[in-house]
């Protein structure tokens, strides 16, 4: 059985390595693949810059994705996501220190499927990660590609 990826786009290193724990701890199978800024995400999602040979179609399961990040801000990748036809069902969750109730506005006004304030706690944080992966690589039903 093959497992689709998760897509981490975060640029605190110290969040990467929890929130990979934390789904190791999940015992989910699915691969996480890293990237440290908006540009980056992009060059991934839609195989751009040094991923110009990966297959497009080959999109994630999820895409957590912080808002405060170099290069491209997070609300710019998830308008991005969105406009596409390959990558605008793929569930995203912003994974972010903000709260500001602007910056969770204008997410879900761009169709955001959930929005997560990062506690500061790390047993908390990697709890979030664990009930969001097993809730949206566990229990959700992923929409078909779209054709």
């Amino acid at each position: 059985m093959e497992f689709k990826s998760i897509l981490l786009v975060e640029d605190n290193l110290s969040d990467v390595d929890l929130a990979i724990r934390a789904f190791e701890k999940t015992g989910l199978m699915n691969p996480v693949f890293v990237v440290e800024d908006g540009k980056e995400a992009l060059d991934y999602l839609f195989c751009t810059g040094q991923y110009f040979k990966r297959d497009q179609s080959d999109t994630p399961a999820l895409i957590l994705l912080d808002l405060k990040l170099p290069m491209v801000d997070g609300l710019s990748v998830l308008k991005q996501v969105r406009l596409n036809r390959l990558t605008k069902l793929v569930p995203v969750v912003i994974l972010t220190s903000s709260n500001e109730e602007k910056d969770i506005a204008a997410t879900y006004e761009c169709y955001v499927n959930s929005y997560l304030r990062k506690p500061v706690d790390f047993t908390e944080f990697a709890n979030i990660i664990q009930q969001l992966a097993n809730y949206w690589l566990k229990l959700n039903i992923l929409s078909p590609k779209p054709q």
